[in-house]
């Protein structure tokens, strides 16, 4: 932990403040991007609510104090140069002021040019990628596509995938080939996000149902 009293081993910039990037702590998105001084990160710590400093309006602020969207801080990291924090938090409400989940909504296509997307764009990682287009699937079936050839299917012909994956699974586990199991548990993974899609539930709420059981500790709760 860094010795807020003195905090001599973070480097500040001429105006005492450092850049801190707050990410979900459950899936990792980057949800925005403000700055604090040495007040607000000691705020941050001992209230584990995020706090930064106004450069607008020169003042100390908590994240959400008129909104109620706040950020519950669950870990902090310091980068390499010890002049820019990365705060975990899990954030009540949206984050971003306009109503998005999170700040970063533009995205800069192959040409430079700023499309506006949604935050859900840049939102986790390839498994939110894999649910978005599987999703897409369903609601723009194309003929060429396997997902969508399984959603036609119905219901029952995803469940029997997940079935047959599972299997696969055991089996390439049973032979204890590294790559075989990869490649399986990859299958797997791919076929339950579809039963996520045809129920349309969200990763999200698989990460929250993992952060209640699992915590902070680790150690799975008890039912």
């Amino acid at each position: 932990m860094v010795n807020l009293a003195t905090t001599d081993q973070l480097q500040f910039d001429g105006q005492g403040l450092l850049p801190a990037v707050i990410q979900d702590w459950l899936d990792g998105t980057v949800l925005m991007l403000g700055y604090m001084n040495q007040e607000a990160l000691a705020k941050t710590v001992t209230t584990k609510k995020v706090h930064f400093w106004s450069r607008s309006r020169n003042k100390l602020w908590e994240k959400g104090e008129t909104s109620g969207h706040t950020l519950q801080v669950k870990e902090l990291f310091i980068d390499c140069d010890a002049d820019t924090i990365l705060v975990k938090a899990q954030p009540v409400g949206p984050t971003c002021h306009t109503g998005e989940r999170a700040c970063f909504f533009f995205r800069l296509d192959e040409q430079g040019q700023l499309v506006h997307g949604g935050s859900q764009d840049a939102q986790g990682g390839i498994l939110e990628s894999v649910l978005r287009t599987i999703q897409d699937r369903r609601s723009n079936p194309q003929a060429s596509s396997y997902t969508s050839k399984l959603f036609e299917g119905g219901h029952d012909k995803i469940l029997k995938k997940v079935a047959e994956e599972a299997g696969e699974v055991l089996l390439a586990s049973k032979g204890g080939k590294k790559e075989e199991i990869i490649y399986e548990v990859a299958d797997l993974f791919f076929h339950t996000l579809m039963v996520l899609g045809y129920h349309d539930l969200s990763l999200q709420d698989i990460y929250g149902e993992l952060g209640r059981r699992f915590g902070k500790s680790g150690l799975r709760m008890e039912k």
